[in-house]
């Protein structure tokens, strides 16, 4: 079955780019269509379920329905975030609508109008899928067998406690459109021998993989190859491949480029009573291979227990029901006929648990479940084939009581969670003290989480987030704390007043910021801050903040929870102080960038064109006009300044054109001006180019010129009737008006063509004297000589005496612009992708859209709502082991997860370096990343001596970039520096005085053991008298 298919037509579909734009990165415009086309049905609201609408309702299709005409419970507030106390005994779906439909003003929420479910079973023919949760196994039986005979998609989803399940059915002959999202890969041939080997340009990566599809242009010899039937590819090596058979296709000249292709892949899925019988499981944790095999049993059990007490499941750490449960998988086992070695112990754990409702694994499985149901109507990314079973029994309190008594029902909302870990620790919960930076997306699942937690409801609990943004209409789609009507307030207050709408018990315990973490607000964030806090969540979307909390956490030894996401790709990392590494203990790798050459002169796909492009657009719209306005601002700006830039003449001309040769006095001169640029850069910039390299040119050693990255360029004519062309004018020209604070609404295409058409366009003749550099390795055939001055250089002297004086522009300045990718009114992205298409086009290059020219151009990070939740639930689930105290590493997991695929990947953290010394007493092992000296505010001598008693003789002592001692400076030197303290010596020396707020100092110390040889120990950090 087609997915996606319904009774509406897609065609024409509109979706709201603005609203959808980051998650239109990761599923695209096709899959989005067919989601809009969708109805959806979800049973079960509970924690689960409703985790699994919110996450559905942001995604956006045509419908959602809700079904579960069970009344809510005090115990389902453990998970279920839009229930509030006077909802219980309410039926849940009836109360939980209004909250869902909230989400998405695009996706309708309503009741499924019966009563029972498998009642009139012909009712769930209006939908495409059907999602269930808390639904028994008979009913799951029925409702799935009805739905595999139909074509609908089924997805069944259940926690207990700290174990969960997700089965998924498409039918038969379901087709996946693109298993991996992946962008396509795409490179430059540089051979083809007889027997189809493939070799890539220089040694380039092809970045291909057996099995899959590539079609071909631009070969020259084998023409019959380019734009033929996609060929399989078999890899021979980084830079080759294979694609089979090309006899008869004639011998290879040169050039060409290859195009990865996606191919359709079709899958048969099974029916729930065949899996049932024989499973087919993906794994999610492969330390755990053996256990899905025996949780399966599990979970046959728990309902077939369920049956026999009134749909009840057993009760928290009763030895009876936990007997009894283990005898119902002995008899499944032994009724089955398979080999399955059931683990007591196991079967025991999810019986104690089986009433446990817990957020983060409803955030988990939510965030899986939903984007199942996203594959399943957009045939967007690769299914799980049928089965996964997921737990985090490593979670458990090992330092709290967990018994039946302890874990019983109190009537609290928190009974859900009691139920796994006991009261005793639900205390320790509620008495935390967490700093949470960022209340962005993650921020908001994360605030979301803790409110169901309890986390900091208790006499001692406290949670500080900030977030220096304020809400935008994009944010809406996947930071679900937020409303329509929220836009334009700081994030941080929304999410916190959000959170204890869900939890009141939060009211007064939520302290909210707007400023930066970082050096700039150490007065906001000081010590005292620090060392108050419990431990610290990043809810960050970039590097420097990131690595800058990490340092402060390692440096304050409190734990850090980092976690990331990137479309449907996410990461947890744990941060233990003396037990794992830092996030700073690694490094991605550097953005990749292009080579000056390339994107001046030599461009060969289209994101060398956006970069192009956007340095166009910072440098007329945002550079000059700031570099205008030092000229117009700062006293003698020629002379002190420009004559050390080594750029003279290219700044005085760029001056004097914003100021005298090209300063417009109407928005006509904007669109005059406009059209010059066009002319500058398509036109007469390429026949330059050209002129100097021929296209018949060749290189030194005889080959072609204009062959492998290298691609002849052709002029470009304007024409007024195509529609780029008039588009990079109309941008450009406002983009300038802007700039001069000039009126340009209201202008028609019309009076733009106009305009246009009244303009005479010298004829361009290229200059003999210009020089071009071939490649980057070659040197810069413009660049001159460095000289100190330039009062003797008559054409500088000119350029300056053109200017006018800047006190005979009083007031003047002119306004630069501040890019911004999400407004697409400003004209911004408008213009970058018209100037890019424009080059593109030079240069026989595939143009790209606004949509793809913005994500390119705005480096913009795709994200979903699905993998935030599932990310989020990962994280509280290490945040548990955190605040139980466990010190034992094994016990953590850091995460990787793609739902793509889809892949689970889970690790033990790096423990944290080591070193040692040779120390009087013996040797001393130390941790190098949080191990550090601490000594009081002492003189420099007593400072020294308290090393040598340590059997470590300090040879240099430093703080900041200030050298404070060497065993190596004369005692004239020294005769003053030893008497002082070590804050006094850091003011004296370095000149500076220690900032008020200031309670510690660092230093840095080499030093030599008894062994007499440099060792490397930790810092030293030494505590003011304040």
């Amino acid at each position: 079955m087609e997915p996606g298919s319904s009774e509406k037509s897609t065609a024409g579909a509109e979706i709201d780019e603005s609203l959808y734009s980051r998650q239109l990165y990761v599923l695209g415009h096709e899959a989005m269509k067919r989601m809009g086309s969708s109805n959806v049905l979800i049973a079960g609201l509970k924690g689960l379920g409703v985790e699994i609408a919110k996450n559905i309702a942001l995604a956006g299709v045509k419908s959602l329905t809700l079904f579960d005409p069970s009344p809510a419970t005090i115990a389902d507030l453990s998970s279920q975030f839009f229930l509030h106390q006077d909802d219980v005994g309410k039926p849940r779906a009836e109360v939980t609508v209004p909250h869902v439909a909230e989400l998405n003003a695009y996706t309708p929420v309503s009741l499924h109008p019966a009563s029972s479910l498998t009642s009139d079973l012909a009712l769930l023919r209006r939908y495409q899928v059907i999602v269930l949760t808390a639904t028994p196994l008979r009913d799951q039986l029925t409702i799935a067998e009805f739905c595999h005979e139909n074509g609908i998609y089924v997805i069944i989803a259940d926690t207990f406690g700290l174990f969960g399940s997700i089965f998924a059915d498409f039918g038969t002959n379901f087709t996946v459109v693109d298993a991996t999202g992946e962008d396509l890969v795409t490179g430059i041939i540089a051979s083809i021998d007889q027997d189809g080997l493939v070799t890539a340009l220089d040694e380039t990566r092809h970045g291909l993989e057996d099995g899959d599809f590539v079609t071909f242009s631009e070969i020259e010899g084998m023409d019959k190859l380019n734009n033929a039937d996609p060929r399989k590819v078999i890899v021979k090596g980084p830079y080759t491949f294979t694609i089979g058979d090309v006899s008869g296709l004639g011998e290879y000249k040169r050039g060409g480029v290859f195009t990865q292709t996606k191919m359709p892949k079709f899958i048969n899925f099974e029916s729930l009573e065949q899996q049932l019988k024989k499973p087919t499981l993906l794994i999610s944790d492969f330390a755990k291979f053996d256990r899905p095999q025996k949780l399966h049993i599990g979970f046959q059990a728990l309902h077939a227990f369920a049956d026999g007490h009134d749909g009840k499941f057993p009760r928290p750490h009763n030895e009876a029901d936990s007997d009894s449960l283990l005898k119902i998988a002995k008899d499944i086992v032994a009724t089955s006929g398979d080999n399955v070695e059931l683990d007591e112990k196991l079967i025991r754990e999810l019986s104690y648990q089986a009433q446990g409702d817990l957020s983060p694994m409803a955030a988990f499985f939510g965030g899986l479940a939903a984007q199942e149901a996203l594959k399943a109507v957009s045939g967007k990314f690769n299914p799980i084939e049928q089965w996964l079973y997921f737990d985090s029994l490593e979670s458990l309190p090992s330092n709290s009581t967990r018994s039946e008594e302890n874990c019983k029902p109190l009537g609290s909302r928190y009974d859900g969670q009691i139920a796994v870990f006991g009261k005793e620790f639900q205390d320790k919960l509620s008495n935390v003290n967490e700093f949470l930076v960022g209340a962005g997306a993650i921020g908001c699942e994360m605030l979301k989480n803790w409110a169901m937690l309890g986390l900091a409801t208790g006499p001692k609990g406290k949670i500080s987030v900030t977030d220096m943004d304020a809400i935008e209409k994009s944010n809406l789609n996947r930071q679900f704390l937020f409303r329509p009507r929220d836009v334009g307030k700081l994030k941080s207050d929304c999410a916190a007043e959000a959170v204890q709408v869900m939890n009141p018990d939060l009211r007064g315990k939520i302290v909210t910021l707007r400023d930066e973490v970082g050096e700039e607000t150490e007065h906001v964030f000081d010590e005292s801050f620090w060392e108050e806090l419990d431990g610290v969540t990043n809810a960050l979307d970039n590097v420097k903040a990131r690595t800058y909390v990490d340092r402060r956490c390692v440096f304050f030894n409190k734990p850090l929870l980092e976690s990331g996401t990137l479309g449907t790709k996410g990461n947890t990392q744990v941060v233990l102080p003396r037990l794992t590494e830092s996030y700073s203990s690694s490094h991605d790798p550097p953005e990749k960038s292009f080579p000056a050459c390339t994107l001046r002169n030599f461009p060969n796909k289209i994101e060398h064109t956006i970069a192009w492009a956007r340095d166009v657009f910072e440098a007329f719209f945002a550079q000059q006009p700031e570099t205008v306005n030092l000229y117009l601002t700062q006293p003698n700006y020629v002379q002190n300044t420009l004559k050390q830039s080594g750029n003279e003449k290219a700044t005085l001309q760029s001056i004097r054109d914003y100021l005298v040769t090209e300063k417009p006095l109407s928005f006509e001169d904007c669109i005059i001006w406009a059209r010059h640029q066009f002319e500058a850069h398509y036109n007469n910039s390429i026949q330059q180019l050209l002129y100097n390299f021929p296209k018949d040119s060749t290189t030194s050693s005889g080959a072609p010129f204009w062959s492998g990255p290298k691609r002849a360029p052709n002029p470009l004519k304007f024409d007024a009737r195509n529609k780029t062309h008039l588009s990079y004018v109309i941008a450009a020209a406002n983009l300038h008006a802007f700039n001069y604070g000039i009126n340009s609404k209201g202008v028609s295409e019309d009076q733009y063509r106009t305009v246009l058409s009244n303009m005479i366009i010298p004829e361009f003749s290229p200059n003999p004297g210009v020089k071009i550099q071939a490649n980057d390795s070659d040197p810069d055939p413009n660049a001159k000589p460095s000289r100190s001055g330039f009062d003797d250089n008559k054409e500088l002297e000119d350029l300056v005496n053109s200017l006018p004086a800047p006190q005979s522009l009083a007031g003047f300045r002119l306004k630069p612009v501040e890019f911004e990718k999400d407004d697409d009114t400003n004209h911004h992205i408008d213009f970058i992708t018209a100037a890019s298409n424009l080059r593109a086009e030079n240069y026989s290059i595939a143009t790209a859209d606004h949509h793809r020219t913005k994500f390119i151009a705005g480096k913009i990070i795709p994200a979903i709502a699905t993998t935030t939740a599932l990310v989020t639930g990962l994280v509280i689930l290490e945040f548990y082991k955190i605040v139980d105290g466990k010190t034992d590493i094994e016990q953590y997991k850091n995460g990787f997860v793609n739902l793509a695929l889809p892949f689970f990947g889970f690790s033990e953290p790096i423990a944290s370096p080591k070193g040692k010394y040779l120390s009087k007493s013996g040797e001393v092992t130390v941790d190098k990343l949080w191990d550090r000296f601490e000594v009081s505010d002492t003189p420099l001598t007593e400072f020294l001596k308290y090393f040598e008693e340590k059997g470590l003789t300090i040879t240099m002592l430093s703080s900041g970039v200030t050298l404070l001692y060497a065993n190596f400076y004369p005692s004239s030197k020294l005769k003053d520096r030893m008497p002082l303290k070590l804050s006094d010596l850091v003011a004296t020396v370095s000149k500076k005085p220690i900032p008020s707020h200031q309670k510690n100092v660092i230093f840095e110390v080499t030093a030599e053991d008894q062994t007499g040889e440099d060792v490397e120990i930790p810092y030293v950090m030494v505590k003011l008298d304040k």
